[in-house]
């Protein structure tokens, strides 16, 4: 007889952090180690932190910059398996728009092979998730906004 996976419950938080060189905006995706995908830096929240907080020292532990957080976007949930599908986690992220303030994305921790900057439209191309995706075209259409205002 099998026994059903063990289900836990984690939070994260993550952003998208933006500049505008030459009348551009320009995003940082991080590959994660292997290179086998890209994504928007994230992790997890820690004991009495609050989502904001959160996301603003991911972002500068995985990308080496630190920004300021101008607006939220959004947040996406997925599930995914551990120890062969002993443990099941369901995983909701929090994400949010940071202006560029300093740093380089040479700076990055030991779990992302390379941060690099990306013109927006190709980041929207280059994410290798689909929630990411739409995380993204939601940042872009808050800075949009900001562009108008």
């Amino acid at each position: 007889m099998t026994r059903p996976p063990i289900i836990r419950e984690q939070i994260s938080s993550g952003g998208v952090i933006f500049r505008k060189p030459d009348n551009g905006v320009e995003v940082v995706l991080v590959a994660m180690i292997g290179r086998r995908s890209w994504c928007l830096p994230k992790g997890l929240i820690n004991r009495n932190e609050t989502p904001q907080a959160a996301a603003l020292r991911e972002v500068r532990e995985e990308t080496g910059l630190t920004g300021e957080i101008i607006d939220r976007i959004g947040q996406i949930s997925y599930w995914y398996s551990l120890q062969d599908d002993k443990v099941k986690i369901h995983k909701t992220v929090h994400f949010f728009l940071m202006k560029y303030l300093k740093g380089s994305t040479e700076d990055h921790d030991h779990e992302v092979d390379e941060a690099r900057w990306f013109p927006i439209d190709e980041a929207l191309d280059t994410l290798s998730y689909k929630s990411e995706k739409q995380i993204m075209q939601k940042a872009k259409g808050l800075i949009d906004k900001m562009e108008v205002q």
